[in-house]
């Protein structure tokens, strides 16, 4: 058996206080921009990157999963392709961002003749951000499109469309991050420069949507068809693909700060300047030691991969951890002496993430929980 209806009643309760909670602090928000425009759009960028950056994780893997197979993809894949669905909402949600990227508060104007102004003008920028979600929507939809028909029976040459799509779609996606990453974060420090910067935006996504899919992967495991499907080595596999990001965000964000220290780069200097010094220096101390170092050995460690709860709360403790290194990325832009947190970095990503969340629930509704006619999954459990 492979349907959602005994699971419905629950999910059709959480989707509701999902969008109760999004809608407040949605309005909660509004209020905000008309008292303080600029606090606002602060704010709502670094929520809104947040969650950009699960669905596109969520995205990038489902992709990666029809390149690779294994079975850690085929437990997950229902809720990969219903995170990649959310993204026509995400495009959105990028309105606010588009009415207040010209204020200067948020991002600084370049004027001249400089490479760094042509680039940033609005124009492109806005031509930019149409190529970025015109290209994630498409590729979203055609992975969708032919799951749905694999579902209804359509095999034939299906899995050899996927890789077709798949190969170069990865690609895609890892330009258009990087560059989206340039554009919306980096920018906000236009003389800052690293041709590292794209690559930790590449991998932020994956460990946080690995993160997310885990938590509701344990969730959905208490009941069928899913229970009938997994086992403790499909945790301990996602456990260590969870490892495996941790691993490459520490040695990709260690590697930007060593060569731009050691190389002495004046330009760049004075990025890290900021972030590693006075109070800015606790906030970097404690990503270090709960973004990477507890995490590491707690995922080292194989009981903890196995046990559903345990690799769960490794995971909600990596998507909070993931806040802060975004905040730690983008508020020192702004408040160069310390954090300074305001009520709107909070209501921003709650009111965000509510209403994201329930389109998420919705869309893992419509569909059943787990993968139909896949031949490379046949067996694994017993579809009715």
């Amino acid at each position: 058996m492979n349907d959602i209806d005994a699971l419905r009643p629950q999910l059709d309760r959480l989707q509701r206080w999902f969008l109760l909670i999004g809608v407040v602090g949605l309005i909660a928000c509004a209020i905000g921009a008309y008292s303080n425009w600029t606090q606002f759009l602060r704010s709502y960028l670094l929520g809104y990157i947040f969650w950009l950056l699960i669905a596109l994780g969520c995205f990038a893997l489902v992709m990666l999963h029809h390149m690779v197979g294994g079975k850690w993809g085929f437990i997950i894949r229902r809720s990969l392709e219903a995170a990649s669905r959310t993204i026509p909402l995400l495009a959105l949600l990028f309105v606010p961002l588009a009415v207040g990227h010209s204020d200067p508060a948020l991002y600084p104007v370049v004027t001249g003749s400089s490479f760094e102004a042509f680039y940033l003008k609005p124009g492109f920028f806005f031509t930019r951000v149409i190529v970025y979600f015109a290209a994630w929507i498409i590729l979203a939809f055609f992975l969708n499109r032919w799951s749905s028909q694999q579902d209804k029976g359509t095999t034939q040459g299906m899995l050899q469309r996927f890789q077709n799509l798949c190969g170069p779609g990865i690609l895609i996606y890892g330009f258009t991050i990087s560059f989206a990453a340039i554009d919306w974060v980096m920018a906000l420090e236009p003389k800052f420069f690293s041709t590292i910067f794209g690559m930790i935006f590449i991998i932020m996504p994956a460990l946080a949507a690995m993160s997310f899919v885990i938590i509701v992967t344990m969730f959905l495991a208490k009941h069928k068809p899913l229970s009938e499907a997994v086992s403790p080595k499909n945790f301990n596999d996602l456990g260590n693909l969870l490892l495996t990001f941790v691993m490459l965000w520490a040695y990709l964000s260690f590697s930007q700060f060593l060569i731009i220290w050691a190389g002495n780069l004046q330009d760049e200097i004075p990025w890290y300047t900021v972030r590693a010094t006075g109070e800015w220096s606790w906030v970097a101390l404690f990503i270090v030691l709960f973004h990477f170092a507890v995490p590491f050995i707690l995922l080292l460690n194989r009981p903890v991969k196995r046990k559903m709860k345990a690799l769960a709360a490794v995971g909600g403790a990596l998507i909070v951890m993931g806040w802060v290194d975004l905040y730690w990325f983008i508020v020192p832009s702004f408040y160069p002496l310390g954090p300074r947190i305001h009520w709107m970095d909070i209501v921003a990503p709650i009111g965000i993430g509510g209403i994201w969340l329930a389109l998420f629930v919705r869309e893992l509704k419509a569909k059943p929980l787990l993968p139909l006619h896949d031949p490379r999954f046949e067996g694994v459990v017993q579809h009715g």
